[in-house]
């Protein structure tokens, strides 16, 4: 039992996992910008400087907007660390196996929300990338986040100049894996605007199966 849980912990931190992940952070990016009301699903900092402005011009109502997914935001990674308190390991299931069972309901539902719920929706899909970014913050040792790029493009760049300035060719690789992580984030992202066209509100659909590929190779 406790080598099953070993090979979950490191099935979850592997780079298979990884990528359907990432795939899935920038598609529900792109899906709540261009498919509900123009706010973002992980881009917290964006969503709060667009409440800021709204507070400030006298907007209240667009301010509100723009609080509600940052609050879903924080309660979402509230929610991940209870589910890894009530879930330590021991069983079939690892906890992060739950978390991302928790995310495909969630964003699931999203998909059936009709327009006029678009706030309702944006909270949900705030709450399910909270949930995740929180729970996979590491790649093959390094650390990454699945549904942002600031800090992956940051620890890119700090490993590229390292291997520019000591030759090191260990941080040429680990500066070569940021890359892939932001290049499939774009990829995600692009998807999502482009099948946003066809599929409209269902879009986020895709993320689900992305999701669900992820919590599959976990269970291998």
């Amino acid at each position: 039992m406790a080598l099953d849980q070993k090979q979950s912990v490191q099935m979850s931190d592997s780079i298979l996992v990884m990528i359907p992940l990432t795939l899935s952070g920038g598609l529900q990016d792109a899906y709540s910008y261009f498919v509900r009301d123009r706010v973002f699903a992980n881009a917290q900092t964006g969503n709060i400087v667009l409440m800021s402005c709204k507070l400030f011009s006298g907007d209240f109502g667009g301010c509100l907007r723009y609080l509600v997914p940052v609050l879903a935001f924080a309660l979402g990674v509230w929610a991940a660390d209870l589910i890894r308190l009530c879930h330590p390991g021991g069983g079939k299931i690892h906890w992060r196996q739950l978390v991302l069972g928790g995310e495909i309901l969630l964003l699931a539902a999203v998909g059936l929300l009709p327009e006029q719920w678009d706030w309702l929706a944006n909270a949900l899909a705030s709450f399910a990338c909270a949930m995740q970014v929180q729970s996979f913050r590491s790649v093959d040792g390094s650390a990454y986040a699945s549904t942002m790029c600031i800090g992956n493009l940051r620890s890119g760049m700090a490993h590229l100049s390292a291997a520019v300035w000591v030759r090191d060719r260990k941080q040429l690789m680990e500066a070569g894996k940021y890359g892939a992580i932001i290049l499939l984030f774009a990829l995600g992202a692009g998807t999502g605007s482009v099948m946003a066209r066809y599929f409209g509100l269902r879009t986020i659909w895709i993320s689900c199966g992305l999701l669900a590929a992820g919590c599959l190779l976990m269970a291998w």
